[in-house]
């Protein structure tokens, strides 16, 4: 297998990582969100999003294929902290250690902060497993947030 983490910069890329969005919200939150907010998560709103959010974004690809991104900045809670914004991979390609790249390339573009943020749905194991390996750890701060129903996000932050 054969995978670059390269910046986002052509359209394909941009509707690949759209399409990437959109599964793995279907693959990750069914059964964590409201199924009506997901049903209306629909691939055309994610392509409209994704050609709105352009800076910042690393995508992994096999071939011509975007399998997963992250997306990265500024966190506006914090101006001293940094902050992953999103990081996705088609559940086909778990475990195979593209996460870590992802994450990788992320964070040494966020080199300048000593502490990155991210926030991560309550409940979403898989992720906070992730994150942890990552060295992110929990800071106590939480948040509501209307995904069909209300859900609770729990912010973690790597301290380099």
């Amino acid at each position: 297998m054969d995978i670059v983490i390269k910046r986002m910069e052509t359209d394909s890329e941009i509707r690949g990582k759209a399409y990437v969005h959109w599964k793995a919200w279907q693959e990750t939150y069914t059964g964590l969100i409201g199924q009506d907010y997901l049903d209306n998560h629909s691939l055309e709103k994610r392509t409209e999003k994704a050609f709105q959010w352009l800076d910042n974004i690393f995508v992994a690809k096999e071939n011509d294929t975007v399998i997963g991104f992250v997306g990265y900045g500024g966190c506006e809670e914090l101006p001293e902290m940094g902050e992953i914004y999103a990081i996705y991979i088609l559940k086909e390609y778990y475990d195979q250690k593209i996460g870590y790249a992802l994450m990788s390339a992320a964070l040494e573009e966020l080199s300048e902060y000593r502490r990155i943020a991210v926030w991560v749905l309550e409940g979403n194991h898989r992720a906070i497993k992730f994150y942890e390996k990552c060295g992110f750890k929990f800071d106590g701060t939480k948040k509501q947030i209307m995904l069909g129903t209300i859900n609770t996000e729990i912010r973690m932050v790597l301290v380099k």
